[in-house]
């Protein structure tokens, strides 16, 4: 019977136990590893629901601007749509990550705003909507001062509302969205401004009323439309504008701007860039507002 030393058997005991406690620390290292990136895979953000045209656009540009990030995101629509108030105060109490609006001051004092407007200022240009057989109303109009001697209608609390009276245009308001196409067919005024991407579908669903769309103006306003997040989210507000930026840099958001159904088709039906133009003042424009940087505006006279 052969003999082993205790030092032999302590000597292998000690690698048994230093090669134990290597596998231990390696295998915590892989899970943690794994966890670590499980976590970065499922980070997800809420966002309301919804299927509307500036709902999909919105959702779609912002994952191609996450795109842009190291990190990894998805988005969670589990949040019913509802009133502008109460998102933002849903955002401000953390129960959404990121919405997105027309910006006004009171909007950019309570949330952070990212300040490169998603569809790049082309809200700001309005067409207008007139009863049919009454273009020659608008034929000789070239400049503001021309444009006040036609009557506009508008909604009684819209946003829009504030900008044309502001500019001293003849505004009839009136409370009741649906109620704006039959004062128009009923000549209670004489135009009705609309966004460049509206008045065609619109029209499509009053086809008992006489409606058409002006053929030779085009009016605009700067009118921001940004992505917003809470004040104390500022790591996703600078993943959010870092990815635009590059998106711009590489021309991934112009492709998606102009092959958006909805941008395309605006496009396409309103001939903007041969209307002619009335600039109109925006006295609720926030001070922040980057209206000299030209890469993020959209220019119709460039098409």
């Amino acid at each position: 019977m052969s003999l082993i030393s205790p030092l032999f058997i302590f000597r292998r005991s000690g690698l048994n136990y230093r090669r134990s406690s290597f596998w231990a620390i390696g295998s915590l290292i892989g899970l943690f590893l794994l966890v670590s990136f499980s976590a970065q895979a499922q980070t997800k953000l809420r966002v309301v629901q919804g299927t509307n045209t500036i709902e999909t656009y919105a959702k779609g540009l912002l994952m191609l601007a996450l795109s842009k990030s190291p990190n990894k995101y998805t988005l969670d629509e589990a949040i019913p749509n509802t009133s502008e108030e109460r998102m933002v105060t849903m955002l401000m109490e953390n129960q959404l990550d990121v919405v997105w609006y027309a910006t006004t001051n009171d909007l950019e004092e309570r949330l952070q705003p990212i300040r490169i407007c998603i569809y790049r200022g082309l809200l700001g240009y309005r067409v207008l909507m007139i009863k049919k057989g009454t273009q020659s109303k608008f034929d000789g109009i070239k400049t503001l001062q021309d444009l006040r001697r036609v009557s506009l209608g508008q909604g009684r609390f819209w946003a829009d509302t504030n900008v044309l009276t502001a500019n001293s245009l003849n505004v009839v308001k009136v409370l009741k969205y649906e109620g704006l196409f039959y004062m128009l067919d009923g000549d209670r005024f004489d135009g009705y401004p609309r966004g460049v991407h509206e008045p065609w579908s619109e029209i499509q669903r009053y086809p008992k009323l006489a409606l058409d769309v002006e053929q030779n103006l085009l009016l605009s306003y700067t009118n921001p439309f940004y992505f917003f997040v809470s004040k104390s989210n500022t790591k996703l507000a600078n993943e959010i504008e870092q990815g635009l930026r590059a998106a711009i840099a590489d021309g991934s958001f112009d492709d998606y701007f102009f092959n958006d159904p909805t941008v395309k088709d605006a496009i396409e039906k309103s001939n903007l860039k041969n209307r002619t133009l009335i600039h109109l003042e925006n006295p609720t424009l926030p001070p922040k507002t980057p209206v000299d940087d030209k890469s993020l505006w959209f220019d119709p006279y460039s098409l």
